[in-house]
């Protein structure tokens, strides 16, 4: 089970710069993330973007195309298969969701602030000293977590902290 934060920001940029952030650590091995979903709320309409880094749909589509042209070869309609095999795969890609829930995530984005966004972060395991001295000064409130009070507290303060320069 995975631990997971979410943290608002004023600007439409910042959860990227954060998210970007998270994925570097994840590189250099301080923190093993799950998901990371950035949302963005539209200045204008007030409707919610998320930007996820898993296209399932796409990912299905190549797939159910592979199958069904392997199979339509059994049938001598290789380009029937892969036509129907890539829409149904492309289908089950788009119906399938992967970490967190995508309703949970347009609800709780919804409070954001027009032109605001919101970082959501499932990890596994993390270096918390490491991590926080990393996240230091990068802004935002947090908007929901599953850490304890103590720990939510430490990263509140750290992520609202003026960095040195």
């Amino acid at each position: 089970m995975g631990t997971l934060v979410a943290i608002a920001y004023n600007d439409p940029y910042r959860a990227e710069e954060v998210r970007t952030m998270l994925r570097k650590m994840h590189r250099d091995y301080l923190v093993d993330i799950d998901d990371a979903v950035v949302a963005v709320k539209d200045e204008k309409t007030g409707r919610i973007r998320l930007d996820q880094p898993h296209n399932l749909t796409g990912a299905g589509a190549v797939s159910g195309g592979f199958w069904g042209a392997l199979i339509g070869l059994l049938f001598m309609a290789p380009l029937l298969g892969m036509a129907v095999g890539a829409a149904a795969g492309a289908i089950s890609g788009a119906l399938t969701d992967v970490g967190i829930n995508d309703a949970f995530m347009k609800e709780l984005a919804a409070s954001l602030k027009p032109g605001g966004s919101a970082l959501f972060a499932l990890v596994r395991t993390a270096t918390p000293d490491r991590v926080l001295e990393e996240l230091k000064g990068t802004g935002g409130k947090i908007l929901r977590s599953s850490l304890s009070h103590e720990d939510e507290a430490r990263l509140q303060k750290a992520i609202s902290a003026v960095k040195a320069a």
